[in-house]
């Protein structure tokens, strides 16, 4: 199992694993519909909706396997913010990608982005992950600035490579490689740690 050592601090933030007492938070921004304008087949969540999307995300504190996910929540004196993730895709490969989700009314200050670089920096030091990315909806600017302050590159724009809303939509691919990780925080070693 590999997992962070919970909490996580950063300047203005405690990242943890998610749990049930989240759901008020967690809702607050779940039900929005400009939140969940660009995910794939969401729509705004109802309370119960919320509540199986928490339980589901308590489960995800560590990584056991390939394919699992290590999800934190992101939290200041306000509460639960937002939610970062980060998927194990494969282990052979050291690769993962990152996700993130935040409420609209905690943006503009850099609050993801101090989240999502803790994050990373836990994949990149600790596990010893070799690459990262991301990817979003074409328009979804907000998400595509957010991984380029990240130090991500866009790779890729895949023309109309799925379906969005009935429509066929492009999607950008972002991604940041140890070795292009902040100078001193990347580590140089070819496993993983437990």
């Amino acid at each position: 199992m590999f997992q962070p050592t919970y909490p996580i601090r950063t300047a203005r933030l405690v990242l943890r694993p998610v749990t049930i007492d989240d759901l008020d938070d967690v809702y607050a921004f779940q039900r929005r519909p400009d939140v969940v304008r660009w995910m794939l087949g969401a729509e705004p969540r109802t309370r119960e909706q919320s509540r199986v999307s928490v339980l589901a995300m308590a489960g995800e504190d560590a990584w056991r396997a390939e394919g699992d996910c290590l999800t934190v929540a992101v939290v200041t004196d306000a509460g639960v913010i937002g939610i970062v993730e980060l998927v194990w895709r494969s282990r052979l490969e050291r690769t993962a990608e990152l996700g993130f989700v935040f409420h609209p009314d905690h943006c503009g200050r850099g609050l993801a982005t101090e989240a999502a670089t803790a994050v990373l920096g836990w994949g990149f030091t600790e596990f010893g992950l070799h690459r990262v990315y991301g990817r979003c909806h074409c328009r979804n600017t907000a998400s595509a600035r957010l991984m380029a302050r990240l130090g991500m590159r866009q790779e890729a724009r895949h023309v109309e490579s799925y379906l969005f809303q009935g429509e066929w939509a492009d999607q950008l691919v972002f991604a940041i490689l140890a070795r292009e990780w902040p100078a001193g925080t990347s580590t140089s070693h070819g496993g993983m740690r437990r």
